[in-house]
C-alpha cells in the first residue's frame, strides 16, 4: 500500500482535466505548438514532457476539440494547433463548472 504524500505523483490525476482545459483556452486564443505549451504549462508549475504533452494534445484532437496543421519555418516545421468550433464551446461549458467549483473550493478558505 502507498504512502499518502504531499508531493505524491498521483496527484496528477487530478490535475490532468486542468491542463487539458489550460491547452483548450490557449489553442481558442490563437494558433500555439507543442514546445509552447510545454513552457507555458510549466511557468503555472506543470512539469510535462513531450511523451506526456503530444498525447493529451492528440486526444483532444481526436475527439475534435482541437486541430492541427503543419506549419514550415524555415527549415523546420511543427505542428500548430487550433480549437475547433466544438471546442470552443466545450471550453465555453467548462468555463462555468469551473468557475462553480473553484467558488466552492475556496469559499472555505
Amino acid at each position: 500500500m502507498k504512502k499518502a504524500s504531499a508531493k505524491s505523483n498521483d496527484d496528477k490525476d487530478l490535475y490532468s482535466g486542468l491542463i487539458r482545459l489550460h491547452i483548450l483556452h490557449h489553442a481558442a486564443r490563437q494558433p500555439v505548438f507543442g514546445l509552447w505549451f510545454i513552457e507555458e504549462l510549466a511557468r503555472h508549475g506543470y512539469k510535462l514532457s513531450p511523451g506526456t504533452l503530444y498525447p493529451l494534445l492528440h486526444g483532444l484532437e481526436h475527439k475534435g476539440y482541437l486541430r492541427s496543421t503543419p506549419k514550415r519555418l524555415g527549415k523546420t516545421s511543427r505542428r500548430v494547433y487550433r480549437a475547433t468550433p466544438l471546442g470552443r464551446k466545450a471550453l465555453a461549458s467548462a468555463r462555468e463548472k469551473v468557475s462553480e467549483l473553484f467558488g466552492e473550493l475556496l469559499e472555505d478558505k
